[in-house]
């Protein structure tokens, strides 16, 4: 079993952990009324925008996401929240770096033993939650579950899907799909975008993600026999039919769409391995980004 395997598997018991502990990392987590910007780097990002969503949604407060390389400094929030599996990425400790002293920080973590611990004035560490593997399964999940729960919108239901996503048998004829399209609307766009990006790490399959309603602007074009289209939660009307009518295989939705990314990360696994691809070594990635400072003054 992969590393990957093995990690994604166990999610699960880690969001029961998160939800567990949410209330003991109550005061370094937004409080209601703040204004709060969520920030992170590719996977970490994608949560942070699906946290954003359902914190405003949840009238707690208005919420931004940016990736931490486009955080518009001139505007003025309550608080900053970092999501940093390996909390050594440079963009996120460049981040929290400019903000000191100036805006309350906090980073969420997996790593109690990286710069990040110095970096954020509060830090939460889901170290159970921790990985080997380059591709993000389980620490993405548990830090979105310990946010949903604080927001008061985690169920038991979310943990009994994510079983059901780990044993129920993927559609027939999905793995066999040349291009995957992941659609979500309101907080499980930021799941479809993670699930596009899941399936290129792991097993370099040509996906794209994109809001449900914008599907039909266009990107329904490429959907044909052979290409798949996967809703994270409830599709618009008569969206299913219209891609059944262009031959291409409909995934609807019917689970937690957290416990729909679970289903496709192990899509992601079983396409890597249909290609005779090791999802542990994707290509070109390496577990945290850090970007030797520039030693040319020049050097952009």
């Amino acid at each position: 079993m992969t590393y990957v395997e093995d990690e994604l598997n166990s999610q699960p018991e880690c969001w029961i952990r998160a939800a567990e502990e949410a209330d003991a990392h109550k005061s370094a987590l937004p409080a209601a009324g703040e204004r709060v910007a969520i920030v992170g780097c590719g996977t970490s990002f994608f949560m942070a925008q699906s946290a954003a969503v359902l914190r405003e949604r949840a009238g707690q407060g208005e919420t931004d996401a940016f990736a931490a390389s486009e955080f518009p400094y001139g505007r003025p929030y309550d608080r900053v929240v970092a999501l940093t599996r390996s909390g050594t990425t440079t963009e996120v400790l460049e981040l929290l770096g400019r903000l000191r002293g100036q805006t309350r920080t906090t980073a969420i973590t997996a790593d109690p033993h990286t710069p990040v611990m110095e970096s954020a004035d509060d830090v939460v560490v889901l170290a159970f939650a921790d990985e080997r593997s380059v591709v993000q399964t389980r620490f993405a999940t548990t830090a979105l579950t310990l946010l949903r729960a604080h927001l008061g919108l985690h169920t038991d239901t979310a943990i009994a899907d994510a079983r059901t996503a780990l044993t129920t048998p993927l559609p027939e004829g999905l793995v066999d799909c040349g291009q995957f399209t992941f659609l979500g609307h309101g907080w499980t766009v930021g799941l479809a975008q993670e699930a596009a990006l899941k399936m290129r790490e792991a097993s370099l399959a040509w996906t794209e993600a994109y809001p449900a309603m914008e599907y039909r602007h266009g990107p329904i074009s490429i959907t044909t026999r052979g290409t798949a289209t996967w809703m994270f939660g409830e599709a618009p009307e008569g969206l299913a039919r219209q891609v059944r009518d262009t031959g291409g295989l409909w995934v609807p939705g019917s689970l937690d769409p957290l416990a729909e990314l679970v289903r496709v990360q192990r899509l992601a696994v079983a396409v890597a391995a249909s290609r005779g691809l090791d999802p542990d070594r994707p290509r070109h990635l390496t577990r945290s980004v850090i970007l030797a400072p520039a030693t040319d003054p020049n050097a952009r």
